[in-house]
Formats: structure tokens, C-alpha cells, sequence
């Protein structure tokens, strides 16, 4: 059976309006942040009980779990937790359940070294491929994040405005689907490394990225880009390993 105030207590009243969805993300998060570490996970009727749902319900929030890598299973062994390293890093939502289980700085530091391996590249594709309104997207996150530091927007959101708003200028829907990713994780990571380091994000280093992509140049745009996420790798590096966010 679930166990702990966090998750063990949660019934049908706390699911909200989608039950199935609620009870995944109920789920979900209890796998994650380790709930089942040292038990098995719930029988199907364990969850009807505890959650007062029905079993399709919950044989569909298990099918979605199992679908991002979560849940496994086997004839006579039922449902079981697969391993942190089967479990789908890319889906919005276990990443999101990763964060919120406490960000520690080798997490912080996996995200941003696949960071400087994808953006970068992304910024150089966006200074080759953006149409004039995605290189006025970039624009206006730039512009977003200026009006931030003068306290008239939110600085966090201006910031995944603009690297979003790159990602979808390269016009490949690899990268554009990266988007999620970047928008989930950088909540955290921003909020982390501007505290650290007691400013908001670099708006020189922000306007270089701009300016290369409007003006073309692929090689200036991925250089700029990459000191920009280097730069945020420098200062998890500074902290130590011992810190958590």
C-alpha cells in the first residue's frame, strides 16, 4: 500500500477534475521522488481503494506511466517501478517530477551540459532558417527580458520566452520539440543560478545570441549562445557538489 502524508492520503476529491490524469500525476510523483523505493508499488485494487477510482481509471493512468518509462511488468511479478535510467527523461512531466524532488546540483549540471550540447546548435540553425517572425519572436523576447530587469515583467518567463522562441526559429521540429524540455527545467535551473549568482540573466549575453541570429551569422550565434550556457555551468560548478537548490 502507498505510504507517507504526501501521497498515501490523496483520495478522489484531491485528483481534480480528470480523474485519470490526476491519478498519474498523483502516481507519478510519488515514483519518482522515491515513495516505492523500498516497497512494491500499489496492486490495482490497493489503488481503487486508496483513491475511490475505478479500474479503468486506474489501468489507464498505469498505461501512461508504463509509457514514460515508470512502471513495468510481468506475469506473476504485477507492476513494478523500472529503474531511474528506463524512465523517460525527455516527457515534460517525469522531468518535472525530477525537479520537484529536489533539484541537486548534478541534476542541474546533466541538464545544462545537454544544454550546451543541443542550443547552441539551435541558435546557429536559427541565425540560417528563422522567418522574419520568428527573428521577431527572438526580438521580443529579448524585449521582455529587458523590461524585466526594470521590474515591468517576469524575469523567468522572459528568459524561457527567449530561448523557446529560438528553439522554434531553427524550423526543425526536433529541436522545436526540445522546447518542453528547456521551458520545464529551466524554471528551476534559472531560478537556482540567479540566486547564486544575485542578478537576473545576462541581458548582454542574451542580446549577443539576438543579434547573430538577425544578422545570419551561424558561427557568432553558436558561439554566444554556448557562453551564455557555459557560463551557467561555471557557477554550478562554483557551488559544490554538496549543495542543493
Amino acid at each position: 500500500m502507498e505510504s507517507g502524508p504526501a501521497y498515501g492520503g490523496m483520495m478522489r476529491g484531491d485528483l481534480g477534475r480528470n480523474l485519470t490524469f490526476g491519478l498519474q500525476e498523483v502516481l507519478g510523483r510519488a515514483i519518482v521522488v522515491g515513495a516505492y523505493r523500498d516497497q512494491p508499488f500499489p496492486t490495482e485494487a490497493e489503488i481503487v481503494k486508496r483513491h475511490g477510482v475505478s479500474r479503468s481509471v486506474t489501468r489507464e493512468a498505469v498505461k501512461m506511466l508504463s509509457a514514460k518509462g515508470l512502471l513495468g511488468a510481468r506475469p506473476k511479478q504485477g507492476t513494478f517501478v523500472m529503474p531511474d535510467d528506463a524512465w523517460s527523461l525527455f516527457d515534460p512531466d517525469v522531468l518535472r517530477w525530477l525537479l520537484e524532488r529536489g533539484p541537486t546540483i548534478e541534476l542541474l549540471r546533466r541538464f545544462n551540459e545537454l544544454r550546451v550540447g543541443v542550443e547552441p546548435q539551435a541558435a546557429a540553425l536559427a541565425a540560417l532558417n528563422a522567418t522574419d517572425p520568428q527573428r521577431a519572436a527572438i526580438s521580443a523576447g529579448l524585449l521582455r527580458m529587458r523590461a524585466a530587469e526594470r521590474g515591468l515583467d517576469d524575469p523567468l518567463d522572459a528568459d524561457i520566452d527567449f530561448h523557446v522562441a529560438v528553439l522554434r526559429a531553427t524550423n526543425n521540429p526536433f529541436f522545436t520539440q526540445f522546447r518542453e524540455v528547456v521551458a520545464t527545467a529551466l524554471r528551476t535551473s534559472i531560478r537556482f543560478t540567479n540566486r547564486i549568482a544575485g542578478r537576473t540573466a545576462s541581458i548582454v549575453g542574451h542580446a549577443a545570441v539576438h543579434d547573430a541570429v538577425l544578422a545570419r551569422d551561424a558561427v557568432a550565434a553558436r558561439a554566444a549562445m554556448s557562453a551564455l550556457i557555459e557560463d551557467v555551468l561555471l557557477l554550478i560548478e562554483r557551488v559544490g557538489s554538496d549543495h542543493r537548490p
